[in-house]
């Protein structure tokens, strides 16, 4: 009962860090984590990410431009830049990690203290990378917020809101970070344990003549 249990939450961890990786790298290369909508020709819709800016207009063209130097761009971006690479390596090491210590996984099953630290080890790279998406996406997300509501630009200036990208990286970070507790939750202490050995192999007990009962006792044992 213990088991199944164990081989469902790791399944579902695993999935679901499967999936928060896979919207991960979606989020670090699609251009969709900011949009600008311009009051003066509302034909172009400017979305910017972390490689390029592209302008999408209405009848379907796409114009994308990448941005010019790495020192050039805000901290946000930078930073952003390192932390999802970072979370994106992070994500393929705890796939790697954790599938061999799965419980319906037959490698190093001889092992089982090495596949309960395989799935730590993979429960916590899983964990740290979902750290690693929720940062930079909130980070940006919160300049977004404080230059929407910046007094100081006048109202007639277009201002940057939230791209799809925010969202789906909220949802990839809580995944990986889902999953990752998961699988460390699901990795249980193994204790070695000598298996009893089969009924042909035990050694005969020693009975007694009378099926069992020890033997009557002597005339000689009775004299005091």
């Amino acid at each position: 009962m213990a088991g199944s249990w164990r081989a469902k939450a790791q399944a579902a961890g695993m999935l679901l860090a499967l999936l928060g990786w896979v919207a991960s790298c979606v989020t670090t290369f699609v251009p969709l984590w900011k949009s600008l909508n311009l009051d003066l020709n509302e034909l172009e819709v400017w979305t910017m990410g972390l490689w390029q800016v592209c302008i999408a207009r209405e009848e379907g063209a796409v114009e994308c431009r990448a941005h010019g130097s790495f020192l050039a761009l805000p901290p946000a971006l930078r930073v952003s830049r390192l932390l999802m690479c970072l979370s994106n390596g992070l994500g393929l090491l705890g796939c790697l990690l954790a599938a061999p210590g799965l419980e319906g996984w037959r490698a190093c099953e001889d092992r089982p203290r090495l596949k309960r630290r395989l799935l730590l080890a993979g429960g916590a790279a899983f964990g740290t990378a979902g750290m690693a998406t929720l940062a930079p996406v909130s980070w940006v997300a919160y300049n977004t917020v404080l230059d929407f509501w910046d007094d100081t630009v006048p109202d007639i200036v277009p201002r940057w809101e939230f791209g799809e990208a925010t969202f789906l990286g909220w949802f990839a970070g809580a995944f990986l970070a889902a999953g990752g507790l998961l699988l460390a939750c699901s990795a249980r202490s193994t204790r070695t344990e000598t298996p009893p050995a089969p009924a042909c192999c035990q050694p005969p007990t020693t009975q007694g003549p009378a099926g069992g009962r020890p033997p009557p006792p002597k005339n000689a044992d009775l004299v005091i």
